[in-house]
């Protein structure tokens, strides 16, 4: 059913951001946008009408993350990122079943959907049942299915099992295509150069996305760097590149580097949030986007982060590259709002998401502007309502979210899911993995 949103703000995430007033949006019965723009030029309309009162900006694309480790949320939190891994994060994976994701993937699409995030872009195991939560909670999906070469784990079995779902189901499929299939090759410590470019190939081939972290942390990819001079150039030198890649964090990279990317149209996750807390480093954020980079937001997983807010990415995004800088200009209110949607989608090769402009899918956040946040009032100027929203609002007032048109999140809460037993099934597998 068709269905148009009025409210007395839109922000389409244009690329100028422009601030449209008195607006609608409208969603057409195929869940795709027919028309974004003031209600007095808005063409006749039979469909369902809904007034609301606040800010209506498209749904936010956290373009890295590993939700289902909500159910590991808390563990390690004060070691560094190699300990992290190593002592606390893959010896607890690996006692976790297919249920386990599902259960830890579930709660964590209704997380982000409760703040505003209606696509994520994972890298995690046991995809059919990752995939089966996101189609529970309405959401949509990227999967990047893990990649890895360790004992017990081959590369090749976890790539050919990837490409045979690709062939069976296509790259896109389920209501209004919400899942997305692509392959995750961990990173270029854990995968050899010749795994890499194979992975790679066969993702060319299907014109699916790479998904891959890089240069996280100084100590994870010495020896890389000293046989290739970076992983950027590794990356090249193995036919990594040239496709739709994202690359992850991605914070230790040279100038050089960053031509690298720029002259391949490499994607970059910056995760702020997870940097930060493991004490990895801050990622040249300026750096890639003078340079062409497309860059979005991702939250990382929630047991590095702690949460899958990407309001709270965009902030520190934004403060981390003001302070770097020593340049309080450096980065806008609009800069980074889209950072989180327009950015994120164009991150991860996707121009059907990330902004409210007709053909794009219908995913759309209203944000409730009943709050101290809000008290200088919506027909303040323009730079000042977003900056209002970026700033002091954030997540906490998410009122409602819609994905293709679907009301998903009403009042806070989502509409297909039993938040409360969600969270019960995260709990019964946390304490059955503390046991």
């Amino acid at each position: 059913m068709s269905l148009r949103l009025h409210a007395p703000v839109v922000l389409p995430c244009d690329p100028s951001c422009t601030v449209l007033r008195d607006a609608v949006v409208d969603v057409a019965d195929d869940g795709r946008i027919a028309f974004v723009g003031a209600e007095a030029d808005a063409p006749p309309f039979a469909g369902e009408v809904r007034r609301l009162t606040g800010i209506l900006l498209p749904g936010l694309v956290n373009a890295h993350a590993h939700s289902p480790m909500v159910v590991l949320r808390g563990l390690g939190g004060d070691l560094p990122l190699l300990r992290w891994l190593r002592e606390a994060m893959w010896p607890a994976e690996a006692r976790m079943t297919a249920e386990d994701v599902g259960a830890g993937m579930l709660l964590g699409a209704v997380e982000m959907l409760r703040n505003g995030v209606t696509t994520s872009a994972e890298m995690y195991f046991h995809g059919e049942q990752l995939v089966d939560a996101v189609l529970k909670a309405g959401s949509r999906v990227l999967f990047g299915a893990a990649i890895m070469d360790l004992p017990g784990m081959a590369w090749r079995p976890m790539t050919d099992e990837i490409t045979r779902w690709i062939d069976a189901d296509g790259l896109r499929f389920g209501p209004h295509e919400r899942i997305e299939l692509s392959y995750g090759p961990h990173s270029a410590y854990i995968l050899s150069p010749e795994a890499l470019g194979a992975v790679a190939g066969e993702a060319r081939d299907r014109g699916a996305l790479v998904q891959i972290h890089v240069a996280e942390s100084p100590e994870e990819d010495v020896a890389q760097r000293e046989s290739h001079g970076s992983v950027p150039r590794l990356l090249e030198q193995a036919g990594v590149l040239g496709g739709r890649v994202l690359s992850a964090h991605s914070v230790h990279l040279s100038p050089e580097d960053v031509a690298i990317y720029a002259r391949h149209r490499v994607g970059v996750a910056h995760c702020p949030g997870s940097n930060t807390k493991l004490a990895s480093g801050i990622a040249p954020l300026r750096g890639y986007l003078d340079a062409g980079v497309p860059v979005g937001l991702g939250t990382d997983g929630p047991a590095s982060n702690d949460d899958l807010d990407l309001f709270e990415e965009a902030r520190l995004a934004a403060l981390l590259a003001r302070v770097t800088s020593l340049d309080a200009t450096a980065m806008r209110a609009a800069d980074a709002l889209l950072l989180a949607t327009r950015g994120g989608a164009a991150a991860l090769g996707r121009d059907d998401l990330g902004a409210l402009e007709a053909g794009r899918w219908g995913d759309v956040v209203h944000v409730d502007v009943d709050d101290p946040a809000f008290a200088t009032g919506l027909d303040a100027p323009d730079e000042q309502v977003l900056a209002n929203l970026v700033w002091a609002s954030g997540t906490r007032r998410v009122s409602d979210v819609w994905v293709a048109g679907e009301q998903v999140v009403a009042a806070g809460e989502p509409t297909r899911v039993d938040r409360h037993e969600a969270q019960a099934g995260v709990r019964a597998v946390s304490q059955r993995l503390r046991a």
